[in-house]
């Protein structure tokens, strides 16, 4: 990981948009606010908030395409979504437009006369607006206008066939992901039918003027009854599509990617318990095809030049033959790529576009290489959604996409920009030194900003065990403990790692084999976690009392919730548990009851976040910081209408002196409540 600073333009303009200026506090009566008010005639406490200004600044990026000699990249987790006109001649951008909807392009295309540009956007819920805008590339200067939607609320990749049409495929809705196409000519767009109804996901489209290509799986949501890859070529003459997934992938989580390469088709598959595969495939005869097995978990991105056909693994770019299949590394002289969320090939150069916010080009065959970081070169950095937020040694750490943003406490409060792989989902300090739960399968990270050295991975676990969702400190073992969920295989697993003596141990599916672990916390060195389950059917909400050193279960219960957990926090001999959708729910740990529930959804409309902070329980939502009474467990608002912008769920954490750091709207905020509670 190294250090960087986003230009200040990008930071005024930033700031200057919201019309909030770092330090700026203020203060209430937390009973002014509470949905429970004071006794009558008691004091009330004072809650002072601290605004520390844009969380998170930067130019986050989430797919590219090259048309000409201009690389255009869609944006990621700001809003509004954006795409931005690289020139790859000069290193300048030359064009921006902002869409209507979305909070960030993953499917970007071209049309074959170079004319119109096509972005799909993902989307926080479905609805009537558009999800899929073109960009008439004659005239940069004109805005991308919105042609419509796909029922699907997210948009996950887009392809245009030779004669115009484009084809589009996602998920995210209620119902199994569906082929949609577009037509320019009737400007209609319509559902050509869904090839798999177990599929949870599809990322991948390719096209000819005969024959549209469909890939899906679990990328999201797997488990159960949930299916693995499945690739479908859809007649566009009868209407029909034929499953032609190569036997090899079947046991992989879903489809990646998918190209056309003259006469032949380029799949790849996503990694779960295996490698992902690769295979080239004769248009003409899809039963006949050559495949390879890759040594990581991600090929996406592709990129043809010859008999090469370049793409994206998890920190590289590889090369793929054509004619033999066979897989060798390009050589590459450069910073770490991280995230790649683009692969060119332009006069025999290699372009990749880095989850970092910078262009790299270089000779595949020297590997030297050239960079441009893409705000320096004009792109627009602004606020971007966040995730896991942590505090202590002076410093408070919120998580972003490819990035930590580092914002020192003192006297001068300077914000330093920490490179890192992935998304620090939740992460603590300890003693000073900051331990994150990183996704994408990145295991636990460690910072020590006193020692000058960079973060580097001090735990890795097995690939499929992939989102980190929560992090707790066991000081009774002196344990780090990691709730994860794994997204292609259902279940989850406990995490624990000892920073003395850097021993980590992993524990799959401690609840069952679908729920995952969405909360941990611990008292007197046992772990409580909660489990939630991204199937429609099955048990979800159960609290399991784990011992994370013999790794065996002491007892369970079930909190018989309509929706899963999301947050737990303990206090005395109770175990405070918020699921999804503000239903509460309090266990007394010494007779294993539930001695209280309430519902409240109105101040935590999805998720939630808890912690226990000077002998108080609270829990931050995304749209208020609550508080908990410990003898009634009666809720107290402390701080209304944060609106946190957050990107997967929403956290509050505390530093030493007990000042709690969540977010209002897209800035990180301070919060300390002193008197009477």
């Amino acid at each position: 990981m190294t250090t960087f600073q986003p230009s200040r333009r990008g930071l005024l303009r930033a700031g200057a948009a919201l019309g909030l200026a770092v330090g700026v506090e203020s203060a209430f009566s937390a009973s002014a606010h509470g949905a429970a008010a004071a006794a009558p005639g008691a004091p009330a406490s004072r809650v002072t908030v601290t605004d520390l200004g844009p969380a998170l600044v930067q130019f986050g990026l989430m797919s590219s395409v090259l048309v000409g000699d201009i690389l255009y990249v869609g944006s990621r987790n700001i809003l509004p979504a954006r795409v931005v006109a690289f020139h790859v001649p000069t290193r300048k951008v030359v064009g921006v437009t902002n869409l209507t909807t979305g909070y960030a392009i993953q499917g970007i295309a071209a049309d074959p006369s170079g004319r119109y540009l096509y972005a799909g956007v993902l989307q926080k819920s479905g609805g009537p607006q558009a999800n899929l805008h073109r960009w008439d590339l004659s005239d940069l200067t004109q805005p991308a206008v919105p042609i419509g939607r796909i029922v699907d609320r997210d948009v996950r990749d887009l392809a245009v066939a030779p004669d115009g049409t484009l084809f589009a495929v996602g998920g995210g809705s209620s119902t199994p992901p569906a082929l949609w196409q577009y037509s320019p000519t009737t400007g209609q767009v319509t559902s050509l039918g869904n090839p798999d109804a177990t599929a949870t996901l599809a990322r991948a489209v390719a096209a000819t003027n005969d024959t549209v290509f469909w890939g899906g799986g679990s990328t999201l949501g797997g488990g159960g009854s949930a299916s693995r890859a499945s690739l479908f070529a859809y007649d566009r003459a009868t209407k029909k599509f034929r499953n032609v997934t190569p036997a090899e992938m079947i046991p992989d989580p879903s489809m990646r990617e998918l190209a056309i390469v003259g006469d032949k088709l380029v799949a790849g598959s996503a990694g779960g318990t295996e490698p992902s595969k690769m295979a080239v495939m004769d248009l003409a005869d899809l039963a006949s095809y050559r495949s390879a097995r890759l040594t990581g978990k991600v090929t996406k991105m592709y990129a043809a030049s010859g008999d090469s056909v370049y793409y994206a693994t998890e920190t590289s770019v590889d090369a793929f033959s054509l004619s033999t299949a066979t897989v060798s590394p390009v050589p590459y002289q450069g910073p770490s790529l991280g995230e790649i969320w683009g692969v060119e090939v332009r006069a025999g150069n290699v372009l990749a576009v880095s989850g970092y916010g910078f262009v790299a080009e270089w000779d595949p065959t020297t590997g030297t290489v050239v960079t441009t970081d893409l705000v320096e070169a004009g792109a627009p950095a602004d606020p971007q959604a966040v995730m896991g937020i942590a505090a202590g040694g002076g410093f408070a750490y919120v998580g972003g996409n490819g990035t930590i943003a580092r914002h020192a406490l003192g006297p001068v409060r300077e914000t330093t920009y920490l490179r890192m792989p992935g998304e620090a989902k939740d992460a603590e300090v300890l003693n000073g030194v900051l331990y994150t739960g990183q996704y994408n399968a990145q295991g636990i990270w460690r910072y020590d900003p006193t020692s000058g050295q960079s973060a580097a991975q001090v735990a890795a676990f097995p690939g499929w065990q992939n989102r980190p969702l929560d992090t707790e400190w066991d000081e009774v073992n002196k344990l780090l403990l990691v709730a994860v969920q794994s997204d292609t295989e259902g279940g989850g697993a406990l995490w624990t790692y000892d920073p003395a003596t850097g021993a980590s141990t992993q524990f799959p599916n401690p609840i069952d084999n679908v729920q995952m672990l969405r909360a941990v916390t611990s008292r007197e060195g046992i772990a409580y976690l909660g489990g939630d389950n991204a199937q429609a059917k099955g048990l979800r909400g159960t609290v399991v009392a784990f011992d994370p050193v013999a790794g065996r279960e002491l007892w369970r219960i079930e909190t018989g919730q309509e929706y899963g957990i999301g947050a737990m926090a303990t206090q005395g001999k109770h175990l405070y548990v918020m699921t999804l959708k503000g239903g509460f729910v309090v266990i007394d740990l010494s007779t294993r009851q539930i001695v209280h529930t309430a519902n409240h959804r109105s101040v935590c409309p999805q998720w939630s976040s808890m912690i226990t902070n000077k002998g108080r329980v609270y829990c931050a939502s995304d749209t208020t910081l609550m508080r908990f009474d410990h003898k009634t467990f009666a809720m107290t608002v402390v701080v209304p209408e944060l609106n946190g912008g957050w990107y997967s769920g929403c956290h509050v954490n505390n530093d030493e002196d007990g000042r709690m750091y969540t977010m209002r709207g897209n800035n990180l905020v301070v919060v300390e409540e002193n008197g009477p509670r």
